[in-house]
This record gives structure tokens, sequence and C-alpha cells, in this order.
């Protein structure tokens, strides 16, 4: 089982990243929201993701209204944010 990062490692490896990236429930969840231009483009992005997760068997929790996309990262068997959803992330912000 993946190890659950600390709220300090979590805070450390975030600073990489885009500052949107938010911290929920209780340090055990990663959230974000996504804009495009529209519903083809977040579709797309969603797509991309899609397939890339599927690949590493840890999927997102997200939701998708027009051109809005919401996800949120959290490893659930680990109970909380492990080194599977850094990865994601990193994936995540190359697209």
């Amino acid at each position: 089982m993946a190890k659950v990062l600390s709220h300090e490692e979590i805070i450390q490896i975030l600073k990489q990243f885009d500052e949107k990236w938010e911290i929920e429930d209780n340090g055990k969840k990663l959230k974000k929201e996504f804009k495009f231009k529209s519903f083809i483009e977040a579709f797309s992005f969603m797509t991309k993701i899609a397939i890339y997760a599927e690949k590493k068997d840890h999927h997102p929790e997200w939701s998708n209204v027009y051109n809005r996309v919401e996800i949120c990262l959290t490893t659930h068997d680990a109970g909380g944010i492990t080194d599977k959803d850094i990865d994601l992330i990193n994936f995540i912000e190359k697209k």
C-alpha cells in the first residue's frame, strides 16, 4: 500500500505546481478546477487523463459541467494523499 504523505510533505510538493491545487478533507484530498473554452476541450482534457489514470490504476474523482472540470485526488485504499496522486498531478499539469 502507498504511504500517505504528511501535510508538510504535501505543502512542499505543491509549491512546484500551480497554486490552485487546494488541500481539502483534513489533508486527505487535493482539488482543482480547470476552465476551458468549450465542452469539447474540457472533455478532451478528461479523456487524456482517463487513459493515463486507467494505465496507472489510479482514478480521479471528478465532475464536468460544460467547460469546467473539477478534479479531486486521493488514494482511497491508503486513506489520504500519496505519491500516486502526485504522479497524476504531474500528468494533469502537463496537459
